[in-house]
C-alpha cells in the first residue's frame, strides 16, 4: 500500500481544557461529533465526523500554569519530525515538547514560531488520503494564523512544510491577507493581528459546519462567547468566531449556498397520487368493462348455433335419398297355394 504525503497537511487537531465533559457535550452538540474514549488512554478523548477521527480532547495536566488557557493546538504533518524540529530552530522557532514517540499516534513535537504562535509536528502512523475540493462536515476547513509579521511567518512554515503563496489579498486598513497553500489547494490564511489585540500570535482552526449562522447562535446560546459575528467571506463562503465555554477560541465555516445546497441530500419527493375517478364512474367502468366479454361470447355462441343449423339443412338436402328395396314376385306356387 502506497504510503500517504503529509507534509505540510494539517492532520490532527486537540483541545487541551480544564473541562473534559463539558467540551465534548458542548462540540457534539455543535459539531456532531461522536466521542468515545481512546483505548489505549481512556482519558484521552476522540472526536469522530463522518469521515473517522478528526480531533482529540485532553485535560490540561495539573503541573501546567494556573494562567494557561483552554485552548486548540495544530498538528501538522511531516515525514521526519527531528529534522523538522531541527530546521524550526535555524530558523528562529524554538522546541516546548523535544520529539518523542506516542503508542498509537506516531512521532511528534510541539514547537513555536519565530513569532510566537504555537503548533505541533507529527509524523502519524495512520494517516487518511486529503480531502481535495469541499471538505466533508465535521473536519477542520481552514487554519488561520494572527501573527506580528505575515511575511516572516510564511518564510518560516514555507521553509518547514513547503507551503505556497496562493493569493495576497490587500484588506485595507488590516494589511495583506496571504493565503497559503500546496499544488493547488488552498490550507489557510495569515495576517497581522491589531496592535491592541491582547492575545499572542496563535493559530485558529475553523471548523466546517452546515451553517455558521445556526452554529454561532446555538454556541453563544450555549455557554460561548462571540469573537466573531457570522459574515461573508471572497467566494461566497460564511464564517463565525467562538470561544468556547472554557475559553478556547475556534471558529465555523459554512459553504457558499450553492455549494450547500449541491451537497445537501436531496429529499425524496412522495410521486403525486393519480386522480381517482368518481366512485360512480368507476362502478359504470367496471360493469361496462364485466359485461363486453359476456355479451362477445354470447354473439358467438349464438353465431356458431346458426352455423351449425346451416349446415346440417345442408347435409340433410344434399344427402341422396335411398330406394326401396324391389319387391319379390311371388312364384306360381305360392300363388297357387293361396
Amino acid at each position: 500500500m502506497e504510503a500517504v504525503d503529509v507534509r505540510g497537511r494539517f492532520v490532527w487537531h486537540q483541545l487541551a481544557t480544564r473541562d473534559v465533559p463539558g467540551a465534548r457535550k458542548f462540540y457534539s452538540k455543535l459539531v456532531g461529533w461522536k466521542t468515545m474514549p481512546w483505548p489505549l488512554d481512556p482519558a484521552y478523548t476522540v472526536c469522530h465526523a463522518d469521515v473517522g477521527p478528526v480531533a482529540g480532547i485532553m485535560a490540561i495536566p495539573a503541573e501546567a500554569p494556573a494562567e494557561m488557557p483552554s485552548h486548540w493546538l495544530q498538528y501538522i504533518g511531516t515525514s521526519n519530525v527531528d529534522a523538522t524540529a531541527e530546521a524550526a530552530v535555524r530558523a528562529g522557532g524554538s522546541v516546548l515538547k523535544s520529539p518523542s514517540d506516542m503508542q498509537g499516534a506516531g512521532r511528534y513535537a510541539v514547537l513555536r514560531d519565530p513569532q510566537g504562535a504555537i503548533f505541533a509536528v507529527i509524523n502519524p502512523e495512520n494517516a487518511r488520503p486529503e480531502d481535495i475540493g469541499v471538505p466533508p462536515m465535521g473536519t477542520f476547513s481552514w487554519h488561520e494564523l494572527a501573527t506580528t509579521d505575515n511575511e516572516a511567518a510564511f518564510a518560516f512554515y514555507s521553509g518547514l512544510f513547503g507551503w505556497e503563496a496562493m493569493t495576497r489579498m490587500d484588506m485595507g486598513p488590516t494589511g495583506i491577507y496571504l493565503i497559503f497553500g500546496w499544488k493547488g489547494q488552498q490550507r489557510g490564511g495569515m495576517y497581522i493581528k491589531p496592535a491592541d489585540a491582547p492575545m499572542p500570535a496563535n493559530w485558529l482552526p475553523y471548523v466546517f459546519v452546515p451553517s455558521a449562522d445556526k452554529g454561532f447562535a446555538w454556541a453563544t446560546s450555549s455557554g460561548g462567547s462571540e469573537m466573531l459575528k457570522p459574515m461573508d467571506v471572497p467566494g461566497g463562503s460564511r464564517i463565525a468566531g467562538i470561544m468556547d465555554p472554557s475559553g478556547a477560541a475556534f471558529a465555523l465555516n459554512s459553504p457558499a449556498a450553492a455549494a450547500a445546497q449541491a451537497a445537501a441530500p436531496k429529499p425524496k419527493t412522495a410521486a403525486k397520487p393519480k386522480p381517482q375517478p368518481k366512485a360512480k364512474a368507476k362502478a359504470k367502468a367496471k360493469a361496462k368493462a364485466a359485461a363486453k366479454p359476456k355479451a362477445k361470447k354470447k354473439v358467438v355462441k349464438k353465431a356458431a348455433k346458426k352455423v351449425a343449423k346451416k349446415s346440417a339443412r345442408k347435409s340433410v338436402k344434399r344427402a341422396p335419398k335411398k330406394k326401396a328395396a324391389p319387391r319379390k314376385k311371388k312364384s306360381a306356387g305360392a300363388r297357387r297355394k293361396k
